[in-house]
């Protein structure tokens, strides 16, 4: 990297994640209609803190979180083997959220957006916007892989093939063979040698988050009122089983924070109220449980025409 390049913008970059964190909570509030964030604020030993905001027992939002955190210190050692880094200390501040809803028809989503800094000069933006239907609706898949092409396709024409790929890769369940669900988007280590490259990179990680909350409430407005059954509860829980196993087995993030020293609550927030895990369960043939499982392998190009 170039050492004139100043990467002094810690605090452009976290304030610009914090009024990212309020709007977010602010319109999920209004969507529900009934729930509201509980905000825990948090100070972490090595450095740094956070915003952690809970949502619980909502008309639309069973459990979810809105988190925001800002964190410096001394790198571990284990971070630092698993990122291939020297010796430095590390600055990383992002926004991530996970929903559970109440009604099956809506999907659960993830979204993260992030920033890296060492102390070295190595930097990186990274993050992404996924969903996870309990099930799939192909229209719903189409609108959702839409409205995140268009968000790539401002700043590069070339990001949404790529970073499709890369999240249908990462977001898979290998002991299961499948998908978590339809994916989406997922970045990492974007980052460059000059300024404009550095403010390209962060501008487009901010426009991910900003897609997040009239992609979701479009989903949630076109599902929220549908009726169901007690069979359809129970998939539920099953494929909310499958989320759990993706996020403690395979995901970075948790094992990011975990290991850094970073609030378990907050952590361990994405996980669901309640799941269930069946043995050997095997849908139906013919149901609609049999069809989401057709739906959960990589590489369906939903914006086809066929």
């Amino acid at each position: 990297m170039d050492s004139r390049f100043d990467m002094s913008k810690k605090d452009t970059i976290q304030n610009r994640f914090k009024s990212l964190q309020d709007q977010i909570c602010n319109g999920l509030e209004q969507t529900d209609r009934h729930g509201k964030f509980l905000e825990d604020t948090w100070t972490r030993e090595g450095g740094g803190g956070g915003r952690s905001r809970a949502f619980e027992n909502g008309d639309v939002i069973e459990k979810g979180g809105v988190n925001f955190s800002a964190v410096f210190g001394k790198t571990p050692k284990k971070i630092l083997a698993a990122l291939e880094l020297d010796e430095s200390d590390f600055f990383a501040t992002g926004v991530s959220i996970v929903l559970h809803p109440v009604n099956p028809w809506v999907p659960i989503v993830h979204m993260n957006v992030r920033y890296f800094e060492m102390s070295n000069g190595v930097y990186w933006f990274g993050g992404g916007i996924d969903l996870t239907p309990h099930y799939v609706i192909p229209e719903d898949a189409r609108f959702f892989h839409k409205q995140l092409k268009d968000v790539c396709d401002k700043y590069d024409p070339l990001y949404y093939p790529k970073f499709k790929k890369w999240a249908d890769d990462y977001f898979f369940i290998a002991h299961r063979d499948e998908t978590r669900g339809i994916g989406g988007i997922f970045f990492d280590r974007l980052c460059g040698k000059t300024e404009e490259e550095f403010d390209h990179y962060q501008n487009f990680t901010q426009a991910v988050g900003e897609a997040f909350l009239p992609t979701y409430v479009e989903l949630i407005n076109r599902n929220r009122d549908k009726s169901y059954t007690n069979v359809e509860k129970a998939w539920q829980l099953i494929r909310r089983g499958r989320y759990v196993e993706f996020n403690l087995v395979y995901d970075k993030g948790t094992k990011f924070g975990l290991e850094t020293g970073g609030r378990t609550e907050s952590i361990l927030m994405s996980l669901p109220p309640l799941a269930n895990w069946k043995y050997d369960y095997r849908p139906k043939a013919g149901t609609r449980e049999e069809q989401t499982l057709k739906w959960l392998v990589r590489g369906i190009d939903w914006l086809s025409d066929d």
